[in-house]
């Protein structure tokens, strides 16, 4: 089984993958965090490499509805349909399962509702943050980890160069869940 994990600086889905058999590579404009296989450039470039399963985790600067302030402009100057039509494209790629990963979004009102809303605190970590999941071929993402604690530590950290990255990293329990759930559910797809 090969899995694309687009727009993966961190490297946690396609550990989590690999940990569970998964022969899978993240790509991102960004180099990887940790060693691992990683191609650093255009997702594009490798989207019809013969990949089972992607886990996608596109930009959300320009659609997230934490930043509704500034849709006006992002609407004007074409970043919100340029970041759409990025999301499209990864939904339409020729994958057999694709989770596509966001925080809440115009993506729900300009292209389909989210199949699942999911919760850090829901796989070990005692924090919220809304996230989105649209899935293809994939089933809802289990709780593994129900914990106490309903804090919104990524929302409210302190100004700072890496602010951006911490916030869109991707929490472990969340990657291991991705990893141990969907490798086996597409196991026993193909078993069949």
């Amino acid at each position: 089984m090969k899995a694309l994990i687009a727009c993966e600086y961190s490297g946690r889905v396609r550990d989590a993958l690999i940990r569970n058999g998964v022969d899978a590579i993240s790509c991102d404009l960004l180099p990887t965090d940790v060693e691992g296989p990683h191609y650093q450039g255009d997702v594009f470039d490798i989207i019809n490499d013969g990949f089972d399963l992607m886990v996608c985790h596109p930009p959300c600067t320009d659609i997230a509805v934490s930043g509704a302030a500034w849709f006006k402009e992002k609407r004007a100057d074409g970043r919100q349909q340029r970041a759409l039509d990025f999301v499209q494209r990864l939904m339409d790629a020729p994958i057999e399962h694709i989770a596509l990963e966001n925080p809440v979004s115009v993506i729900s009102s300009k292209i389909r509702k989210p199949d699942q809303y999911i919760q850090p605190w829901e796989y070990g970590h005692g924090e919220t943050k809304k996230t989105c999941l649209w899935l293809k071929n994939l089933p809802l993402l289990k709780p593994t980890n129900i914990v106490e604690g309903r804090e919104q530590k990524m929302h409210n950290l302190p100004p700072s160069k890496d602010r951006w990255k911490i916030r869109s990293t991707t929490y472990q329990g969340i990657a291991d869940a991705m990893g141990h759930q969907y490798s086996e559910y597409i196991r026993n797809h193909y078993s069949k």
